[in-house]
């Protein structure tokens, strides 16, 4: 068995025979994935670093910026895997996970369907999430500017939640990611020119490094967790990049589209998490850039790019979601019909992550409940179990594909059960302080 499944893996190469309508150049592919991985997370970081203490937040980004890029390694080695298997030229994330139980152990596969169900429903919930931060993100950054030059209109950020989801609802027309790329690459510029505003703040004035923890409060150290696997983590995007280049073969390897992206949102994790906690301590807020004046034009600026920047990323977040939605309606729509079942659906999308970015306006809470409950389950745990299951049968000397596996998913659900009891406490906390 094993080795009529090699040959049939050496016989078909899927990149021959992938059409893809408008497929994407290596620069236009690193620039959707560096953004997939690159958005509000990045600005959240120091906030990580208050809880765990500078020290353990740079080895631990570190170490999670490793392991979250071996796990996308892996997934896709898989999913490629599969491909040849199955004689197909490209798979999504969840048919990757059909595919995997499919041809791995027979006790297995009448779970092909189930995996494949599961992955789906983890993909929609994590990016329904990452569309929820998202509005809140770019309301409260908007709402600071208005509050501060336009102080005779305050209104609460739930207002301007509400004014944002036209824009959005506009954006969110694009159906090709090849029109994306465009705003992806324009994002990723505001979003490192904010950053460099960030970085001048922070070295604008004096740094005091003496009080500030090297270990943080143990108690808190899932929401760092939370935060950074949340930031770092672009997965469900990872397959429709991948699926979409004019050379796939790019993609991994060293140096490759992958290896470059995740040592450019290392480095910059990285710098901004133990920089930014140096300067503003354990009064940092959900997103760097609230911390900064209101009243300097830099800082004005920087609030302008960032919610520029989340609004030119939306869109892509948003592909996964309408993506599945897509596939999963299409066969009992009628072809003349599709068009304005597009507009209606996407549209309607977009008004329910902002109706839930209203009820829940809580951008660090949020972050940290996606972070630790979704994207731990299909960053983490998803990818070691599919890996396992596909090679049961080749895991290596010692079976060390599956100890390595084992390791991975373990940290995975103490990321997820921590991260969402201190999350859920953190949330109980501040809807009671809200009633007092």
């Amino acid at each position: 068995m094993k080795e009529e499944k090699n040959v049939e893996e050496e016989k078909y190469n899927p990149f021959e025979h992938r059409v893809v309508e408008k497929p994407n150049s290596d620069i236009r592919s690193l620039a959707n994935l560096i953004k997939s991985s690159l958005g509000s997370g990045l600005l959240a970081v120091p906030l990580a670093f208050a809880n765990a203490g500078w020290g353990v937040g740079l080895v631990g980004t570190v170490i999670i910026a490793f392991i979250c890029g071996h796990c996308v390694h892996m997934f896709v080695e898989t999913s490629r895997g599969c491909c040849r298997l199955e004689k197909k030229p490209l798979l999504g994330y969840a048919e990757t996970c059909r595919a995997a139980f499919a041809n791995g152990p027979k006790p297995v596969r009448k779970l092909a369907k189930a995996a494949s169900i599961f992955a789906e429903f983890s993909l929609f919930f994590t990016y329904i999430g990452v569309c929820c931060i998202f509005t809140v993100l770019i309301a409260d950054s908007i709402k600071q500017i208005f509050d501060t030059y336009f102080p005779v209109f305050i209104l609460s950020v739930e207002y301007y939640c509400l004014i944002i989801l036209v824009p959005l609802c506009l954006m969110c027309q694009i159906r090709h990611l090849k029109y994306l790329a465009p705003f992806s690459l324009l994002a990723n510029i505001l979003l490192v020119t904010t950053f460099a505003i960030c970085l001048y703040y922070i070295f604008e004035g004096e740094i005091n490094y003496q009080d500030k923890r090297v270990v943080g409060d143990i108690a808190r150290f899932p929401a760092f967790l939370s935060t950074v696997i949340f930031a770092m983590e672009g997965i469900g995007v990872v397959m429709p990049v991948e699926n979409a280049m004019k050379k796939p073969q790019h993609f991994l390897g060293c140096p490759s589209v992958l290896v470059i992206a995740m040592t450019a949102i290392m480095l910059l994790y990285g710098s901004l998490g133990l920089f930014g906690y140096f300067k503003y301590g354990d009064v940092l807020r959900g997103s760097i850039t609230l911390n900064l004046p209101v009243d300097d034009w830099p800082a004005i600026c920087a609030k302008c790019f960032i919610a520029l920047s989340i609004t030119f990323t939306y869109p892509l977040h948003f592909f996964v979601v309408i993506d599945i939605i897509t596939r999963y309606s299409r066969p009992y729509i009628k072809e003349e019909h599709r068009n304005i079942a597009q507009v209606i659906s996407r549209t309607a999308i977009v008004i329910l992550c902002g109706g839930i970015g209203i009820a829940l306006p809580m951008l660090e809470q949020i972050i940290n409940l996606v972070g630790a409950l979704f994207y731990s389950i299909l960053g983490l745990i998803i990818p070691g179990v599919i890996e396992t299951v596909f090679r049961w049968e080749n895991l290596g000397r010692f079976n060390w594909i599956l100890w390595k596996n084992v390791l991975i998913v373990l940290f995975g659900l103490l990321a997820l059960v921590s991260g969402c009891a201190v999350t859920i406490l953190d949330i109980i906390e501040k809807l009671n302080m809200k009633i007092e």
